[in-house]
């Protein structure tokens, strides 16, 4: 969704009626995850996609119907092999997708909304997706404020509360109510899909791997900071794919930034010097991966002077080093790829093994 915004933003500010597919719901092998959408605008322009080409015909059919008819439709699509012709996912998987009008009428905070996520500030838009309420309704909520409503003062009420709670795990997924907000009732069903700042990739060494791993996170979707003592080094000419590069003793700044559940630290800069008091400080706070680059004797001999400075075994377990899968990479473009697909592996609990050598769903419920 945030890649088409830009798009979005163009036809609402020219009034121009445009029809949103986003997936709300997947089951087993489904291509795309929950919050990724499609739209249809003015001149039948195309932007995104909900399933990497399976499915994107006959969504362009609805899209187009629900802005002439004003009317939202879920519908959901699965595995076509009984029929080749037929509209379905060949991967064998299902999704569910809410298409809707969107306009200014029909939804006056998308602006808003919009304005929010480009800007980096948390957001969630909660939309009625079935059940005895509107469909299609939206209720935008930050964590100050809110704007919209979903047609009931307490489901208002109840969805603001779980929203605000999702927003801050930065998690998008379903929810049921009862038709006035009622927690244990499922008979309303509603879509929260959250906006969190992009999570951030702290690069710490300023070498060519670094520049390699910093334009790979970048792709992922991180907000990639590169740190380095030596001003020599750190500019920004030789890291163009970091948001910010960081003159300054690793150890340091990383002591006054802030980290969250989904930061990744990658420690590049092969010196004990800097390693130990940066790793020091790193295993110790939140973050969903750190790497530290060295051979298997750096990382021996890195590990005793962390044992030495009191790190525990549960934070000498968090540490992946040497860091990266085992893809015999040799170039920095290389062994960044390899580190990405170990974060990407730690990430949502794959292997690391060829498909071709696993069986089961390729992307299982999470």
């Amino acid at each position: 969704m945030r890649e088409i915004l830009p798009a979005l933003s163009e036809w609402y500010a020219a009034r121009s009626p445009f029809g949103l597919a986003t997936v709300v719901a997947v089951s087993r092998s489904a291509p795309r995850d929950p919050g990724a959408a499609m739209a249809v605008g003015p001149g039948d322009e195309v932007v995104g996609s909900v399933s990497g080409g399976c499915v994107e015909g006959a969504v362009f059919e609805l899209a187009k119907e629900v802005v002439a008819s004003g009317e939202p439709q879920l519908e959901t699509f699965g595995y076509s092999d009984e029929d080749a012709f037929a509209v379905g996912l060949t991967c064998g998987g299902e999704i569910t997708l809410l298409i809707r009008p969107v306009t200014p009428e029909t939804d006056p905070a998308f602006a808003d909304v919009v304005d929010s996520v480009a800007a980096g500030r948390p957001v969630t838009v909660a939309t009625v997706t079935d059940g005895p309420a509107a469909v299609g309704a939206t209720l935008a909520v930050w964590p100050d404020r809110v704007a919209g409503t979903l047609g009931s003062t307490g489901l208002d009420v109840a969805v603001t509360a779980d929203a605000r709670g999702e927003l801050a795990l930065g998690a998008t997924g379903l929810r049921h109510y009862g038709p006035r907000g009622e927690r244990r009732e499922d008979a309303v069903t509603v879509f929260l899909h959250s906006f969190a700042p992009p999570p951030r990739m702290l690069v710490f060494g300023a070498i060519d791997y670094a520049a390699a791993v910093a334009r790979i996170g970048s792709f992922l979707g991180y907000r990639v900071t590169v740190c380095d003592a030596r001003p020599v080094f750190a500019t920004a000419k030789r890291f163009p794919d970091a948001v910010e590069v960081v003159v300054d003793w690793p150890h340091r700044y990383l002591r006054s930034t802030e980290t969250d559940e989904r930061t990744v630290i990658c420690v590049l800069t092969h010196d004990p010097k800097f390693d130990v008091p940066l790793l020091e400080e790193a295993l110790r706070r939140p973050a969903s991966y750190i790497g530290a680059m060295g051979s298997r004797r750096t990382h021996d001999d890195r590990l005793k002077r962390l044992v030495e400075a009191g790190l525990t075994e549960a934070e000498l377990a968090r540490l992946r080093s040497p860091v990266g899968l085992d893809l015999g990479a040799r170039t920095p473009e290389e062994v960044a790829v390899s580190v990405a697909a170990e974060i990407v592996a730690l990430r949502w609990g794959g292997t690391g093994a060829p498909l071709a050598a696993t069986g089961g769903a390729i992307h299982p419920s999470t």
